[in-house]
């Protein structure tokens, strides 16, 4: 009889244990480790980096268009992130040859480093009408790159020119469209904000539409015009900009 008590009670033990196992099982997530654990936080924060971040486009160097770099012209500089893309139109003529636009670059980095003394193009990336996308301003095509875009919101930004003029009534090639949408999908980058939103900017200089140190909401992608007094990027660009920003947020996988 004693036997037999001593039996049920290891089995009732062995019992216990089970569904003791059984609700850590549950509690634990698939990888094994409690939520909101270190070693599965890393993994959650990759995952969402690599939805939100879109692939590295095709980028021509500096080195191929024949960039010539000023003696004088100090290091670049570098803000902590890109947090918005600013367009531009280079006001250049269309119906060019896409071949022809390495000599415009060069044509129009004499008028940026040398005729304006800004030491380099002011635009960090450059988009011809067949959607080739070329760097810019030195210092990194990967990095964020502080340019001499847009006056006042030159740090954390990208700028991309469009070349070409694009007032009202002009056509902007759909080539140039999915390039521009792509390069800011990828400078935005995983941690960058949503393109077809808003984000805080603070200006840093008093000739920009908004005195200095004046904390203002503009378009994640947005124009020249935004945070300067200026027609560029055009009426039919800037008509545009949601577009791009939606592109540029579907290629992210929002």
């Amino acid at each position: 009889m004693q036997l037999l008590r001593r039996r049920r009670y290891r089995s009732a033990a062995a019992l216990a244990v089970l569904v003791l196992l059984v609700a850590t099982s549950l509690w634990l997530n698939p990888a094994g480790t409690p939520p909101g654990s270190a070693s599965s936080s890393p993994e959650r924060e990759r995952a969402r980096e690599a939805r939100h971040q879109g692939p590295r486009p095709a980028i021509v160097p500096r080195r191929a268009w024949h960039a010539e770099r000023v003696d004088t012209a100090p290091p670049a500089r570098y803000a902590p992130s890109v947090r918005a893309a600013v367009i531009h139109h280079t006001s250049t003529p269309n119906g060019y040859d896409c071949a022809s636009v390495p000599h415009t670059l060069r044509d129009l980095y004499a008028g940026h480093a040398h005729g304006r003394n800004w030491d380099d193009l002011g635009y960090n990336f450059l988009v011809d009408a067949c959607g080739t996308i070329y760097e810019g301003r030195a210092g990194g095509v990967d990095r964020a790159v502080i340019g001499a875009h847009t006056k006042g919101f030159n740090e954390g930004t990208v700028g991309v020119a469009a070349i070409g003029t694009f007032t009202r009534g002009e056509t902007v090639p759909e080539p140039m469209l999915d390039a521009i949408a792509r390069l800011v999908a990828w400078k935005l980058g995983p941690r960058g904000p949503d393109p077809r939103g808003r984000v805080a900017l603070v200006s840093s200089h008093d000739e920009a539409r908004y005195p200095k140190g004046t904390k203002v909401l503009l378009p994640v992608v947005g124009g020249h015009a935004d945070g300067y007094a200026t027609r560029c990027p055009g009426a039919a660009l800037y008509g545009k900009l949601p577009d791009i920003g939606a592109r540029a947020a579907r290629i992210q996988r929002r």
